[in-house]
């Protein structure tokens, strides 16, 4: 599951926090011709947090819809799924999965796996836990901010003609809210 971390206790409950999709955001920042950024997220995002007694004994793990990317223009949005970009009927989901965690207090590091389509790379997440708070149903919810930066190259995407007018890192930033497990 995961295989390294030092040995204090993550804050939160033991067990498998399931994600709170109205209070996530899997968003998204490239350079375009150099001189600007596009801003874009995606709207499928499924993931779960097992929190163990140490954070050895931790990880996540994440799966997105690619076809599910908004950039607030619905004609790029298009674009960005074609082939000459992330191709979504070749590649439909990119997936994560944490290889170790660690941190203390509520600055953490998440060290996994990203994949797009059949292409795996090593990435490494900037994780700050924003709390946790008991929520009007009674249920408790943990809040965490992440941020990372992956290579178009590294997984193959978007080098066709007009691939060139982006540029090649792309900024992650994520904001994930879990449900403590009953």
């Amino acid at each position: 599951m995961t295989t390294a971390a030092p040995s204090s206790a993550l804050p939160l409950a033991q067990g498998t926090w399931a994600l709170d999709p109205n209070h996530t955001s899997v968003g998204f920042t490239i350079r375009h011709l150099g001189v600007s950024k596009v801003r874009g997220r995606f709207g499928d995002v499924a993931a779960e947090l097992v929190v163990g007694p140490t954070p050895a004994e931790s990880a996540v793990q994440a799966t997105i819809a690619l076809a599910s990317v908004d950039t607030g223009n619905a004609d790029r949005d298009a674009h960005v799924r074609s082939p000459e970009l992330l191709d979504v009927d070749r590649r439909p989901t990119m997936s994560f999965r944490s290889t170790s965690v660690r941190g203390d207090g509520t600055h953490w590091t998440v060290d996994g796996e990203l994949t797009i389509g059949q292409v795996t790379r090593p990435i490494t997440l900037a994780v700050e836990l924003g709390g946790v708070e008991d929520f009007i149903d009674g249920s408790r919810h943990a809040g965490f901010e992440a941020h990372g930066e992956v290579r178009r190259k590294d997984f193959g995407l978007g080098f066709g003609p007009l691939g060139s007018m982006l540029g090649d890192v792309v900024k992650i930033e994520l904001d994930l809210e879990f449900i403590e497990p009953a």
